[in-house]
């Protein structure tokens, strides 16, 4: 009984649809032209009311198990529970693990990464930035900055005279077209540039303009980099530390850095570099050395004082 039904009810509103459909493309009356609007225009509020992008099911789930997650985060800083004599300080809410420390779940590789950076290097990179390849990342953004600067630098004198010839080419294509309106020629005259002058010319252009604003933006992220190496702290670190710096300060608390060794040591872990021709053979040269320590535990150098610390970020 319900197949017949539905049987005949799929024509039927096909046939109405296609009767208003018809009906309002043609010239039909003022009031049924009106009903028709005021009925999709009602669908339209009703789905905008309904809608709701915090209703998923993912939404839910996360929602239910922040309980979970704060209880089972709260028993291991009490307990201090670790795994494999590694020291941990969080809970992983998307593992909902222990977790060691700097060590924080990147959502693109839905895996564990030490020191990660932050996601969005992996969108271009296709691949996550974290304590085995950070060298790497930087190298790679600070060559890249320079050699952008240098091509944008040693092409300014290509550029000026490109940009003139393209303003020279359209002057010329106007006057062109002027005095083929006014009929002047009896005939177009010929070109004065070729077609590899004009492709010359406008590659010239586009190269300058590409280095130049590849080296203001990457150059911009090469500073930030550096600054967060001269601090001992990664991008997702600062704003960690950034919270917890300003709860400290309301319970009239400091808070230091416990991977903050000075600006020169935190360079000298980065880079790899125990003795002074280590300058040379591992910075100014390729290496392929591996960082300082494993990424699980985070002791210092032996050539860099300890500092103390009550609060680690994690």
């Amino acid at each position: 009984m319900r197949g017949q039904r539905s049987l005949l009810l799929g024509p039927a509103r096909l046939c109405l649809r296609l009767l208003l459909l018809l009906g309002y493309r043609r010239r039909c009356p003022p009031l049924l032209r009106g009903l028709v609007q005021r009925w999709r225009y009602g669908k339209v509020c009703l789905r905008s009311l309904l809608y709701n992008s915090f209703g998923g099911s993912d939404t839910a789930v996360d929602a239910a198990f922040e309980p979970v997650y704060w209880l089972v985060d709260n028993v291991i800083r009490w307990f201090g529970v670790g795994r494999n004599d590694i020291a941990t300080v969080s809970i992983c809410k998307k593992c909902i693990y222990p977790k060691p420390a700097r060590t924080h779940h990147c959502s693109i590789c839905n895996r564990w990464v030490l020191a990660l950076l932050s996601g969005n290097p992996s969108s271009w990179l296709n691949n996550c930035v974290g304590h085995y390849n950070h060298r790497y990342f930087f190298s790679f953004c600070f060559f890249m900055t320079l050699g952008c600067v240098y091509c944008s630098y040693g092409s300014w004198d290509l550029f000026r005279e490109a940009y003139a010839a393209i303003e020279k080419m359209k002057q010329l294509d106007k006057n062109k077209l002027q005095a083929v309106a006014n009929q002047t020629y009896h005939q177009t005259p010929p070109p004065i540039f070729s077609f590899r002058e004009r492709m010359t010319h406008k590659s010239l252009v586009y190269l300058w303009f590409l280095c130049s604003s590849v080296a203001l933006a990457l150059g911009a992220l090469t500073v930030w980099h550096a600054v967060l190496i001269s601090r001992g702290e990664t991008s997702i670190e600062r704003h960690i530390n950034k919270k917890e710096r300003r709860r400290l300060q309301a319970k009239g608390r400091v808070f230091r850095n416990p991977y903050n060794y000075g600006c020169l040591e935190n360079w000298k872990v980065f880079l790899g570099v125990d003795t002074g021709r280590h300058w040379l053979t591992r910075v100014l040269l390729p290496s392929s050395h591996l960082p300082h320590g494993n990424g699980m535990s985070w002791e210092p150098p032996p050539w860099v004082t300890a500092h103390s610390a009550s609060v680690m970020a994690v």
